[in-house]
């Protein structure tokens, strides 16, 4: 067998026995220079005995491997995982879902979103209603009757709700008593019961009407003699007054000044509600200008006024003493 055919028959033993790392591994130089030497066998045997020692070599080199490849797999993040206690393990997973939750929110559809929005904005709105209504102070099996009150009588209510033109007020009756803008305040003007009253408030108020049959009753806060002199004035029933529907706009009327405040004057008309003059709508607003609406308004005068406004829906009217310009007859005339 010559040299040549001896490294055949090894390097082909090598193929079959031992991996390929192990046949990559170059042989050692003694081993080529002994395969060129004489006496096969023992070349052979030789060139075998370093071949199983490089394979032994080789072998045991990628097994180190392997088992550093086994420690490296093993990575710090999941042996700190390991070493946590089980409650922050379950906080640490409830906050991922809770995340996953908002991202996947955070991808919903527009309509979806808009209407989760808008129910959460109805939500907080029934919320704050329901925190504004004021509690009643008696449950309604408990409240008096109309019947037991006297027109005059001083009461204390509680104020319910506010509109344009007044305040419900709660006395305990069986039905709440309506005060009126108008009788608020006989100081200045009161343009909206907002401007002095805030639901929830104790005030005491007088009986001004009331209609047992009809279940309705009206208070007032004004002094007990405004409040006699208004009643002296008005004399005539209020069937017998002109109702709202029946006055028009530009309509003549003469009445009398009943009550001036700082921005004008209550006027006496014979109508149902008493009509409104702003204080520039008075022909002297020019000749006393920046002086007080009282220095030229005086309760009890008599004054010739038009109709400029008439407001079915707050029951108001409002009044101006100056001729319009369209009408003929002289402009200023009181």
């Amino acid at each position: 067998m010559t040299p040549i055919s001896v490294y055949i028959c090894v390097l082909l033993f090598l193929c079959k026995t031992f991996s390929a790392d192990a046949f990559t591994t170059p042989l050692p130089e003694i081993v080529v220079s002994n395969i060129n030497n004489s006496n096969s066998r023992r070349t052979c045997t030789f060139v075998l005995a370093q071949a199983v020692d490089v394979s032994a070599d080789t072998t045991s080199r990628v097994d180190d491997d392997d088992d550093d490849d086994e420690r490296a797999s093993v990575s710090p993040k999941k042996s700190r995982w390991n070493k946590l206690n089980n409650r922050i393990k379950d906080r640490i997973t409830k906050e991922g879902q809770e995340r996953a939750i908002a991202n996947k929110k955070k991808r919903e559809p527009s309509q979806d979103k808009k209407r989760r929005m808008m129910m959460y904005f109805k939500e907080k709105q029934r919320e704050k209603k329901d925190a504004s209504r004021i509690k009643r102070p008696l449950p309604f099996d408990q409240r008096t009757p109309l019947s037991v009150l006297l027109p005059g009588m001083n009461v204390t209510g509680t104020v319910i709700s506010l509109t344009a033109f007044g305040a419900y007020v709660d006395i305990g009756t069986e039905c709440d008593g309506l005060l009126h803008v108008s009788q608020i305040s006989n100081e200045f003007f009161v343009e909206h019961p907002k401007q002095v009253l805030t639901p929830g408030d104790e005030i005491t108020v007088k009986v001004r009407t009331l209609d047992v049959d009809k279940k309705k009753l009206h208070l007032t806060m004004l002094p007990d003699d405004v409040v006699e002199q208004q009643q002296a004035m008005r004399g005539a029933e209020q069937d017998e007054r002109i109702p709202l529907e029946e006055i028009y706009v530009e309509d003549e009327l003469w009445g009398e000044l009943r009550r001036v405040t700082d921005y004008g004057a209550y006027v006496e008309v014979g109508a149902v509600v008493d009509g409104w003059l702003h204080f520039m709508d008075h022909p002297a607003f020019g000749w006393a200008n920046g002086a007080h609406p009282s220095k030229y308004m005086t309760p009890g005068d008599r004054v010739r006024v038009w109709v400029s406004d008439v407001d079915h829906t707050q029951r108001r009217i409002k009044l101006t003493a100056n001729r319009p310009s369209h009408l003929p007859g002289p402009r200023r005339a009181l």
